[in-house]
């Protein structure tokens, strides 16, 4: 969406590219498509890749898929089920939002997955679990009157937990600069093992106060729950360049992080704090290369690595 990244577009798009390149070195990647002609220019800006790509037409208003997508789950019995959450475009702020409201049922179908129909008004990208009945998620965006008017957290926690079948819930607080999805967890604390949790706290450069917080905050309900919390700072300040018009601040954070079958993606602003987001995630990830990916031009639509994708389980 052109809109998404004004007078960014082409830069955005090349980096969109190099990601899917990247992935496909590591894992088979799945694209939706507009049409004949996109899918032909989807192939030509990524080039050859180890793993295959495949693409599909499935018509969206947005390239979020972490937030429109389904969120994938395993069956107890085997097999996959897709889980569709309601979709607003983060509580309604980015009309028009049809066809993204629907991707999640395509993919269902597209995977032979069954489909789970909730009636949350949720995102991908504000929710993130340890497998082993966990989940992180903020009280800002899954409580919010612009997403689930009347909501109680009681509730929430039990329809997530049907749903996704998890048993607890730890509600993450703070506030990252730029940020216009009321709060994704996927920017501020992520799971890196079974047991430990990174969150970002402000770098050297500075940062919102409410993560120095929230930071102390998770690592106190952590030890309750038998989690180790451990600190990720974040880069220098960000801000849209002069080419799109505007001068506001990104939220840039390098937890927004994508794990490949065989690498760890992690968000890069092209500035020395990326090495040491490398040195404090590596030491989770012994099986897998850790390494930077360029999001200058993706974090100019206020995303980057992990917003622009959604695994599929094996």
């Amino acid at each position: 969406n052109r809109e998404t990244w004004p007078g960014a577009f082409e830069a955005a798009e090349n980096a969109y590219a190099r990601l899917v390149q990247v992935i496909a070195n590591s894992e088979p990647v799945d694209i939706s498509d507009l049409s004949e002609d996109h899918r032909t220019r989807v192939l030509a800006l990524v080039g050859p890749t180890r793993y295959p790509i495949r693409t599909h037409l499935i018509p969206t208003n947005d390239a979020w898929c972490r937030d429109h997508g389904a969120v994938l789950v395993h069956e107890a019995e085997g097999g996959l089920a897709a889980v569709d959450f309601r979709y607003n475009a983060w509580g309604g702020k980015y009309p028009p939002f049809d066809l993204d409201a629907v991707v999640a049922s395509q993919m269902a179908k597209l995977l032979g997955a069954r489909r789970i129909q909730s009636n949350l008004t949720l995102e991908g990208g504000a929710i993130d679990v340890n497998g082993e009945g966990i989940l992180l998620t903020t009280a800002s965006c899954v409580l919010n009157p612009n997403r689930n008017p009347g909501l109680t957290a009681s509730e929430a926690e039990r329809q997530l937990g049907a749903l996704l079948g998890v048993d607890r819930v730890i509600w993450v607080e703070g506030e990252l600069e730029g940020d216009d999805t009321d709060g994704h967890v996927d920017n501020l604390a992520r799971f890196v093992g079974p047991r430990d949790v990174v969150m970002s706290v402000p770098g050297p450069s500075g940062g919102d106060a409410s993560l120095a917080a929230g930071f102390e905050r998770l690592r106190t309900d952590g030890e309750r729950h038998d989690l180790r919390v451990h600190a990720l700072p974040l880069p220098p300040r960000q801000f849209s360049p002069p080419e799109s018009g505007e001068h506001v601040p990104l939220p840039a954070s390098y937890a927004n992080f994508y794990i490949t079958n065989h690498s760890v993606l992690v968000p890069g602003y092209d500035t020395d704090a990326d090495a040491r987001a490398v040195d404090v995630l590596t030491p989770f990830f012994p099986d897998r290369q850790v390494e930077v990916v360029d999001c200058r031009a993706i974090a100019w639509g206020l995303g980057a690595v992990h917003c622009l994708t959604q695994q599929v389980p094996a």
